[in-house]
């Protein structure tokens, strides 16, 4: 009996045994698995195996917010695109300016100058025509043309020597090869003093003092100038030089108003001098871009006066070192070679850098633009071809050359 009770007390141990042996070799074997990932002995030790995949799905999502960086990444470059894409806008309007300009308008220029065309160049033309071969007695003709529409004496010899030479020398073979030579020295001449069209504005302001005979559009070019200089962005200032005329005062007074500059008056009968002077130190003051002064008109043969006009420029000076900075002789076109004596008086008076050539558009003849330029070495800035403001236009020698010695059968052929 007694070894009936050690057998089963030892069979009980003996199970007792195996199974705590079993129980420790689970645990045992399943160690070496949770190894394999680093974060599972940790989670599986402190939480049941359910919340296991719980801890799986949120590193994915911590993965996708960490892959977040390349998308915010993306926004850079799209960034620096942005201001190339602004940079780029500012140079469209840009590239937008030239076409505008009207000195490129040769449709209006020629408009313009249909007058002159039908006059002076018409009958130049009219020599060629039925004409195969072109001889020197030609020259002859030319000559009287020329002289007849104010081109002057001595810029006409000095054309026809050159043309007649190549006429000579058998250059010149058909009436073609005669009007570009012509075409040729009239660019020539027009180049000849070197300016570019236009007012130069280097100084702040720049004063600008218009003089010229009674009768030629002193006070309307002025206005039409402001209305130019405002258009671009400059701040100008008026001086009512011409106190002896009260209409001239009043109607610088209404271009003042349309371009909302201040006009600078003295009493009726002051001193123009004085009036000069003071516009100039206000116009310092005001911080303008442009004055632009207008005067009396005189005859350029009234001693008196001129020794006025030179006396207004002195004071001039005296408000402002170095000013004025241009001096333009207003002329009327159509008075032709009187024209040219004015200018050539105001010039001895005065160191004139321009001329403006008003009612261009009413003249048949037109040679006076290439009197002035070849014989007083004076620019032309600017040429009037109708009442409009925008009838002022900056003087361009290739384009008026262009306007003027076009043809229909040269439009015709490249059209």
């Amino acid at each position: 009996m007694e070894r009936i009770v050690v057998a089963v007390i030892l069979g009980i141990l003996l199970i007792g045994v195996v199974a705590y042996l079993f129980l420790r070799k689970k645990p045992a074997d399943e160690a070496p698995r949770v190894e394999t990932t680093p974060k599972k002995p940790a989670l599986d030790e402190k939480k049941p195996p359910q919340k296991a995949p719980a801890e799986k799905a949120e590193p994915k999502p911590r993965e996708t917010k960490a892959e977040a960086p390349p998308p915010s990444e993306e926004p850079p470059p799209t960034k620096a695109e942005t201001p190339a894409t602004k940079a780029e806008a500012p140079t469209r309007p840009a590239a937008s300016v030239p076409p505008p300009k009207s000195t490129k308008d040769l449709s209006g220029l020629k408009k313009g100058l249909t007058a002159t065309r039908k006059g002076f160049m018409a009958r130049i033309a009219d020599l060629f025509t039925g004409k195969k071969e072109i001889d020197p007695s030609i020259v002859g003709e030319l000559e009287e043309i020329m002289l007849t529409s104010d081109v002057g004496p001595a810029t006409t010899q000095a054309i026809l020597g050159r043309l007649k030479e190549k006429l000579e020398k058998k250059e010149l073979k058909d009436s073609d090869a005669v009007w570009a030579a012509l075409k040729r020295e009239a660019r020539e001449i027009l180049e000849g003093p070197a300016a570019s069209p236009g007012l130069s504005l280097k100084h702040s302001p720049s004063v600008v003092l218009m003089v010229g005979v009674n009768g030629v559009g002193k006070t309307t070019t002025i206005g039409k100038l402001a209305t130019r200089l405002t258009g671009d962005g400059k701040k100008v200032m008026l001086a009512a030089g011409d106190t002896f005329r009260a209409a001239a005062v009043q109607q610088l007074e209404v271009w003042g108003k349309r371009v909302s500059a201040e006009v600078v008056k003295g009493k009726e009968g002051a001193d123009p001098g004085s009036v000069a002077f003071e516009a100039t130190t206000k116009a310092k003051e005001a911080g303008v871009d442009v004055l632009l002064i207008d005067t009396a008109g005189r005859l350029h043969t009234k001693v008196n006066l001129m020794d006025e006009i030179k006396k207004v420029r002195k004071t001039i000076g005296k408000a402002y070192e170095g000013a004025p900075h241009e001096t333009l002789l207003v002329l009327d076109a159509t008075t032709g070679q009187n024209a040219m004596n004015q200018a050539a008086l105001f010039k001895d008076a005065l160191d004139l850098t321009g001329i403006i050539l008003t009612k261009l558009d009413g003249t048949a003849k037109g040679g006076i633009v290439l009197a002035i330029s070849d014989e007083l070495k004076v620019p032309v800035r600017y040429i009037g071809l109708g009442e409009r403001a925008e009838d002022l236009r900056e003087f361009d020698a290739a384009d008026f050359v262009e306007a003027l010695f076009s043809r229909e059968s040269d439009e015709a052929s490249t059209s």
